[in-house]
């Protein structure tokens, strides 16, 4: 059986029906994380990964097993191991079978969340992109790879599902670390998120990471009545306005040069070059004038970092009264790459507004996750790159990190492994939002890419291994 022999057979296990088959079932389990500690959405975690992922990986020949989340109130994870040869490279895979909420009333295509539903070249439902569509595509390569060889892989595998990425992976690094021994390998080698676009195969080698900011402003309790009294009663909501403009200006560039991240390096430039970030018709288009002067788009959402205002409250916005707020709250998010001190971050924005007159507002953190990525230098990026341009015949982006966050620091820091991302949606998916859904096109080629990269690691992973 050759390379592409086995490429054909995914394709036809696609044209069969057998992967949306596959992918009705995995979707039609409510695994809800934001849910937790619910019972019954820990129990639908430890359905997904009983019914679905125990035998899918049984039937390739590995063993696995279902670890009771050392948290409580938090979901299972699984492992599954196949070792066929100890000098061959080993892969760790990974992937999330829990989702965010279904919000079953706010779906207007498809069937709603948990039934798929095709309509032209969209398959609709609740975990199609984020994670079970792109995880299930991972799984059938390996399945197929393996009856193109005979019943082998050529390699040995190691798959990690967790159950909690969507509510931060809370448990994810103690885990890790406990399993240290069990999750040694090679390479990480896994897919979640979009590509730059529908139409061009994508390689991130790490994340972002994301720091919540708290700002609020408590200066009496209640309202009082803005006839009476104002002009001499501070008021909460211009108050923290004023604040955060001194954070962020109205082009949303950053003012305070510690939440900054180091420079861009030449080597991120050079990579980023050909990098063009564009929206298609149904995504939201670009906005002009906005983001730090000087760079392309690609550099902004790839290379920088972002400070954005996720939430405000004051008052009453659906019935104002005529009445002075006494209170404000707002969240923040940073974005941040890799070299940012977001460690300081916090510290830094209170002494900042404490300097500038807003001794005020009360100022803390929340939700911290670590960026991360893989040396440029990687002889695994050159092999991912190469398989995929040799399925595709395309050259695939490279990105020095994903957009977005992903607990990627886990497996890069924590285990000390090169990671390498080959994500599978697209950027207008509506993941997290009502209408979540795959392109079956983008899904019929990511099977292919990754059919091709599970049978070069047969054929070609021993010298990248001997290379890095």
């Amino acid at each position: 059986m050759t390379r592409a022999r086995a490429i054909a057979r995914a394709e036809a296990y696609m044209d069969s029906g057998s992967f949306e088959q596959d992918l009705a079932r995995r979707v039609a389990i409510k695994t809800e994380s934001q849910k937790f500690p619910d019972p019954s959405a820990i129990a639908e975690c430890h359905r997904y990964l009983d019914t679905e992922m125990k035998p899918a990986f049984a039937a390739m020949g590995f063993t696995s097993r279902v670890y009771d989340n050392p948290f409580k109130g938090q979901g299972p994870i699984f492992l599954a191991t196949r070792i066929e040869d100890a000098k061959a490279p080993t892969v760790l895979g990974y992937g999330h079978g829990d989702v965010v909420r279904g919000l079953e009333d706010q779906w207007t295509k498809g069937k709603g969340p948990w039934v798929t539903a095709r309509d032209g070249d969209r398959l609709y439902g609740r975990g199609t992109a984020d994670n079970k569509g792109q995880h299930s595509i991972n799984l059938s390569a390996l399945a197929m790879v393996r009856e193109a060889r005979g019943g082998k892989l050529g390699f040995n595998a190691k798959f990690l599902i967790e159950t909690g990425e969507e509510i931060g992976s809370p448990d994810l690094r103690s885990v890790c670390e406990d399993l240290r021994e069990e999750l040694k390998a090679d390479l990480f080698l896994a897919s979640d998120g979009p590509r730059l676009s529908a139409e061009r195969p994508t390689i991130f080698l790490g994340c972002r990471g994301g720091l919540r900011i708290h700002l609020d402003v408590n200066l009496r309790d209640g309202g009082h009545h803005s006839g009476n009294w104002g002009g001499v009663l501070a008021n909460a909501a211009t108050i923290l306005s004023n604040a955060i403009a001194s954070l962020v200006n109205v082009k949303g560039q950053m003012q305070l040069e510690a939440l900054k991240p180091p420079r861009i390096s030449n080597a991120i430039r050079n990579v980023l070059a050909d990098v063009e970030v564009k929206p298609s018709a149904d995504e939201p288009q670009l906005s002009l004038n906005w983001g730090e002067e000087g760079l392309s788009a690609a550099e902004r959402l790839y290379a920088w970092n972002t400070l954005e205002v996720l939430a405000m409250s004051s008052g009453n916005i659906a019935s104002p009264a005529n009445a002075i707020p006494g209170e404000a709250h707002a969240v923040l998010q940073l974005r941040f790459v890799v070299g940012t001190r977001y460690d300081q971050a916090v510290d830094a924005v209170r002494k900042h507004l404490h300097a500038n007159g807003f001794p005020m507002v009360e100022v803390s953190g929340a939700q911290s996750f670590a960026a991360s990525r893989t040396d440029f230098d990687s002889p695994w990026i050159g092999w991912a790159a190469e398989s995929i341009r040799k399925t595709t015949g395309k050259a695939p982006a490279i990105l020095p990190n994903f957009g977005g966050s992903l607990p990627n620091d886990v497996f890069s820091e924590g285990l000390g492994l090169p990671t390498i991302w080959v994500p599978h949606s697209y950027p207008g998916c509506s993941q997290h939002a009502p209408n979540e859904h795959i392109l079956l096109p983008v899904t019929e080629e990511a099977l292919a890419i990754m059919t091709g990269l599970f049978w070069d690691l047969g054929e070609k992973g021993a010298r990248a291994r001997s290379e890095a």
